[in-house]
């Protein structure tokens, strides 16, 4: 599984309804095994980002699907980012040579 992490920011949309916030965040790790995908960690946070996400799933079609369809709700707007171990980032640099 590749591991992704996800920043997002919460719209207006999902500032009106704030107390749900959490309900919203269960229903995304719900969500996640429609896709294949499992949500490891979710983390609120202060600063640029409101909600910090650590993500596994199969591959980017997978991912993007689930990230699409979250975003898809309004109540959120994420960047993603494909993240490596250091075993993985080790396989990277051997096929450097």
């Amino acid at each position: 599984m590749a591991t992704y992490i996800a920043l997002a920011r919460i719209t207006e949309q999902g500032m009106r309804s704030i107390k749900d916030t959490t309900k919203r965040g269960d229903a995304v790790k719900a969500a996640a095994g429609k896709f294949g995908a499992k949500v490891k960690d979710l983390y609120w946070t202060l600063g640029q980002y409101d909600l910090v996400a650590i993500i596994e799933a199969p591959d980017e079609l997978s991912a993007t699907a689930f990230g699409l369809s979250i975003s898809a709700a309004g109540n959120t707007r994420s960047e993603t980012l494909r993240a490596f171990s250091g075993e993985e980032m080790q396989a990277v640099l051997v096929k450097m040579g």
